[in-house]
């Protein structure tokens, strides 16, 4: 009798290992959910260290370079005096229309 008691204990603990709440199959859903939390940590870690790079190069004593490299490249901005050209690649070229000739320089039609 003692025997039936046992095994159907061991037999109920197992259930509930495997299949119950907080069993292994929960447990491994847990530990993927780590792994992909840990994954974007990282890169969340990797882009506020080059922000904290970014701002440490803004208020640095060389920082002026960095801001008008920033206001040229994302602004658009130039300084007075500069020409600004704008290279576009791929796009048709114009061409202009040639220009009317004097009507003296024309000969008599015959």
């Amino acid at each position: 009798m003692v025997l039936v008691v046992l095994v159907l204990l061991l037999g109920w603990l197992q259930y509930r290992l495997w299949f119950g709440t907080a069993g292994a199959g929960q447990v491994a859903q847990l530990k993927d959910q780590v792994a992909q939390q840990a994954h974007q940590n990282d890169g969340l870690r990797e882009r506020n260290a080059a922000l904290a790079a970014e701002v440490a190069d803004l208020k640095s004593p060389t920082g002026e370079a960095a801001v008008e490299e920033r206001a040229r490249s994302e602004l658009g901005m130039i300084r007075p005096g500069e020409t600004f050209y704008r290279v576009v690649e791929g796009a048709p070229v114009r061409r202009a229309p040639p220009a009317p000739a004097d009507a003296g320089d024309r000969e008599p039609a015959r």
